[in-house]
């Protein structure tokens, strides 16, 4: 029964570990791209897909008009984007949130 009960307690903490892995990192980083800066909304060829949520996000945005320097903070532009995103509704690479204060990771 004691094998049981650590095989399942084993088997969640790698379960876990594995739904964690590939998040937006502590460095405001998703696989090496970073996630402030000047971004570009497109259809096809995304370096990211987000999906826009209103609870639990992995990374709170802040839509600014100047100085996109921080973690969570876009700058919305046509051309020579940090980083091009496309808007989804299922099996994102990552959740955001628009808020007005406090952008980053929660």
């Amino acid at each position: 029964m004691k094998k049981l009960a650590l095989l399942l307690v084993l088997a969640a903490s790698l379960a876990g570990g594995s739904a964690l892995a590939g998040k937006v990192g502590k460095d405001c980083t998703y696989k090496g791209k970073k996630l402030w800066g000047k971004v570009k909304f497109v259809d096809s060829f995304p370096d990211l897909k987000v999906q826009i949520v209103s609870a639990f996000p992995d990374l709170k945005v802040k839509m600014v008009n100047a100085f996109p320097d921080k973690c969570g903070k876009w700058k919305v532009v046509d051309s020579f984007p940090d980083i091009k995103i496309k808007i989804v509704t299922s099996f994102p690479d990552i959740k955001i949130k628009y808020v007005d204060a406090f952008p980053g990771v929660p």
